[in-house]
């Protein structure tokens, strides 16, 4: 009997990634959630769901909570933490339980750009290459853009106050967080990804110009498109109350999708949900509905 643990159980990609695998028919005993608080786990608990307690700063902790297990989900850390050393600990100790296989969740890299996003892709090649020299099975998921968080991008009111960006027709291929849960399941759940890459890019490939268009169309009310520079874009985040720094690193997203770093389209998000994925037009259509 496989035991699949997954981390980041209280986070949308993390439950998520539960949900997925319970539809699949993964019997809930064989199914474990990683937590770092007691908060929030009661209605995976009541699903038949074990949450065992564990922090990626705390190696022994690590280590209890993937006993018994053979593949582990790795949801990687957010920015501004020390993603270094909590992705070190986490497969360093999953190696010591005996855990067989990870799967990671690392950001989706233009092959040859050398564009280095802060925070997250240095820490990210760490991590590949501490998986890859650990012996253990490892799966590689390089995500796009989450197209259910575009909005952060854009402002929560588009029809009000227009989109501004530091961007125009630069192409992305985006993808729900649902969809990349569904993805992560399937390969959780199934053989024959062990020591492979898949990139999750979406079926649609979309700009920021084009999203104007789309929310136009979709309510027959204007969205006013303007493109800024981006020391304009960081001085109207910094108006609204984050630190500068944090500022910086929301462009520096913004800036990426415009120069393409996120436009692959593999065709991996397709073969592992068995269908295409959905369009931004078809996404945002109903959450208006």
């Amino acid at each position: 009997m496989t035991k699949i643990l997954v981390t980041g159980v209280t986070g949308v990609v993390g439950k998520g990634t539960v949900e997925h695998l319970l539809k699949k028919g993964v019997p809930a005993n064989q199914i474990i959630g990683l937590s770092r608080k007691k908060e929030a786990i009661e209605d995976l608990v009541a699903k038949g769901i074990e949450v065992r307690i564990g922090d990626y700063f705390d190696y022994d902790s690590l280590v209890q909570a993937f006993e018994g297990v053979d593949k582990v989900l790795l949801v990687s850390s957010v920015a501004f933490t020390d993603r270094f050393t909590q992705h070190y600990n986490a497969i360093t100790a999953a190696r010591q339980a005996g855990v067989k296989h990870i799967v990671y969740m690392s950001i989706m890299r233009k092959e040859g750009s050398g564009r280095i996003m802060p925070e997250i892709t240095e820490s990210d090649l760490f991590t590949e290459q501490v998986l890859k020299s650990s012996g253990l099975d490892y799966t590689i998921l390089y995500n796009p853009p989450f197209m259910d968080l575009l909005s952060f991008y854009y402002g929560s009111n588009p029809y009000e106050t227009g989109i501004k960006v530091p961007a125009n027709n630069g192409k992305m291929a985006p993808a729900t967080r649902n969809e990349v849960s569904e993805a992560y399941a399937e390969i959780l759940s199934t053989q024959g990804h062990e020591n492979k890459t898949y990139s999750l890019g979406g079926s649609d490939s979309i700009s920021f110009s084009d999203i104007a268009k789309i929310l136009s169309e979709l309510k027959r009310q204007p969205v006013e498109f303007t493109t800024i520079t981006p020391e304009d874009y960081i001085d109207s985040i910094v108006a609204q109350g984050p630190p500068k720094h944090v500022a910086e690193f929301i462009t520096s997203w913004v800036v990426a999708i415009e120069e393409g770093e996120f436009e692959q389209q593999s065709g991996d998000l397709e073969q592992l949900l068995g269908r295409k994925s959905q369009t931004f037009k078809e996404y945002i259509s109903s959450t208006l509905a």
